[in-house]
């Protein structure tokens, strides 16, 4: 009796171990689904605090308040000597205020914060806003730039942004690089464009570049180093000129080269609108098939009835004779197909 006892019992030891043993294995498993242990939380005495700063600073400069805890990360509206928008954003770490905040902003270079036990956040504006005066120089240079010299950065520039590219013209760049602390020395650059085309502006860039003068505005230190007439950057009209230069009806300059275009094909816009208001291009390919796709269109045997056009209300004559009828399904512009019916019935129902 005692053997079997004995032989009871072992298999319940085994039964219990095993499981302990699954009941451990599984509390990594569990503990990996459950996540990350969620941020520990702040004590009461932080909200008062932090609420009680702002209200120094004033909520209407708040533009937002976000992080873990809602106000761990709040961004304020801070306004230059010259009218700039700035976004300052200061982070609140765990020990805060006893700990100092960390800021970022669209600059060139960061202020270091001064910070002590009794500072307060109406002190990091304060300090930023004393950042920004210093940045005021840097910041007119980067503008006479973007308004005199030719920029052909493809997105918008930002303040913290201290380069530039400018078009010199026969494909050549010239890469600038203002120094934020002294923006009228010279500055970094590098040339960009064909093998040849740039060998006498490097030249004269390094045989004249101790010619530079920091009472002289940038872009006539520029233009004398390199001894060379720095392109404009296009007037308004120009670019206004342009636009009415691409066709009214397929929105290109150029015609696609198309074999079914016959002598028409890679052509420029050949026929431009009466009206002195209005002055838009067509390519006359383009002008005869949308005529020819609108019902109410009437064909002689050389001209087409007098039809209004969308835009401007001006009677359009737009010979047809020896034109076939474009297949819009081929015509295209880069990846533009040529849907000419849908783009005006559009403009007609304005």
């Amino acid at each position: 009796m005692e053997v079997l006892a004995t032989l009871s019992r072992a298999p319940a030891t085994s039964q219990a171990r095993a499981g302990e043993e699954a009941y451990t294995d599984a509390r990594p498993d569990a503990q990996a689904a459950a996540g990350p242990p969620p941020p520990p939380l702040r004590p009461a005495a932080f909200y008062s605090c932090v609420f009680a700063q702002i209200e120094e600073i004033g909520w209407e400069r708040v533009v937002s308040a976000t992080g873990d805890d809602g106000v761990s990360c709040l961004s304020f509206r801070v306004v230059d000597d010259k009218g700039r928008i700035h976004l300052l954003e200061i982070t609140l770490p765990m020990g805060y205020p006893a700990s100092p905040p960390s800021i970022t902003a669209q600059v060139p270079y960061l202020p270091k914060i001064q910070w002590s036990k009794s500072s307060r956040l109406k002190d990091v504006i304060c300090q930023f806003q004393e950042h920004l005066k210093m940045l005021q120089e840097f910041w007119s240079t980067m503008d006479e730039i973007d308004k005199v010299l030719r920029v052909v950065d493809a997105t918008k520039p930002t303040y913290a942004m201290s380069h530039r590219l400018l078009a010199l013209g026969d494909d050549c760049y010239i890469l600038l690089h203002v120094d934020a602390h002294k923006p009228s020395s010279l500055p970094e650059c590098r040339f960009l464009g064909a093998e040849g085309k740039l060998d006498r502006l490097i030249m004269n860039w390094r045989k004249n570049r101790k010619r530079w003068d920091t009472k002289k505005k940038f872009h006539e230190n520029l233009a004398g180093v390199l001894d060379f007439a720095l392109p404009a950057p296009p007037s308004v009209g120009s670019v206004r000129d342009d636009e009415q230069a691409d066709c009214g009806i397929c929105y290109a300059r150029h015609l696609p080269v198309d074999d079914e275009l016959g002598p028409h094909s890679g052509c420029a816009t050949d026929y431009t609108c009466e009206n002195p208001s209005c002055s838009r291009a067509f390519h006359s390919v383009c002008l005869r098939d949308w005529l020819r796709s609108i019902t109410t269109t009437r064909q002689s045997s050389a001209l087409t009835r007098p039809l209004f056009f969308a835009s401007c209300r001006q009677v359009l004559r737009c010979p047809v004779r020896e034109l076939p009828l474009l297949q819009r399904s081929r015509c295209r512009q880069g990846r533009r197909p040529l849907n000419l019916v849908s783009v005006y019935k559009k403009a007609l129902d304005r």
